[in-house]
């Protein structure tokens, strides 16, 4: 458990070798499901998924995902990941492919304008408007990202009481 937080916070991906059985590790996630609420513990599998409860939650919160192995020798390896509520994410990428397919329309669009000699300029605004949405997702992406450290240390030091139990 040597990892320090603050790296945590700066690559939301981290393993840690445990020197517990898998199986213990998550009957301890398991346990810790039942007994307290300030967080929402959910498994599936080898899957450990903690999160805020709704009241606490805004749309960019985080959620952290651990998926813990079975190794040799009464030993497992734990993978966390921190990341955004899966909808959110699949609605944020959709978004970014929307704007990237548009720029290419207004590109494929501007061009044949260009070819027969027909004024473009509603075109060229349109891939500037493209440009102008994308970098507006990625600030507000790495917004998000700075602005939920707080909870992702919250999460994490959650983690690391129970598997320090």
């Amino acid at each position: 458990m040597n990892e320090n937080l603050n790296e945590v916070v700066l690559r939301p991906r981290f393993k840690i070798e445990l020197n517990k059985s898998h199986t213990s590790v998550l009957e301890a996630f398991e346990a810790k499901r039942l007994d307290q609420k300030q967080f929402i513990v959910s498994r599936v599998d080898d899957h450990v998924f903690i999160k805020l409860p709704k009241a606490q939650q805004q749309f960019w919160s985080p959620q952290l995902h651990l998926e813990i192995n079975d190794l040799e020798n009464n030993k497992s390896q734990l993978y966390g990941l921190f990341g955004p509520n899966p909808t959110v994410w699949t609605l944020f990428m959709f978004l970014h492919f929307l704007v990237a397919g548009l720029f290419i329309a207004f590109c494929i669009w501007a061009y044949s304008n260009y070819a027969l000699k027909v004024d473009y300029q509603l075109q060229v605004w349109g891939l500037i408007g493209m440009v102008i949405l994308w970098f507006i997702l990625y600030f507000s992406g790495r917004l998000s990202k700075t602005s939920n450290q707080k909870e992702m240390t919250v999460l994490y030091t959650f983690m690391s009481s129970v598997l320090d139990e």
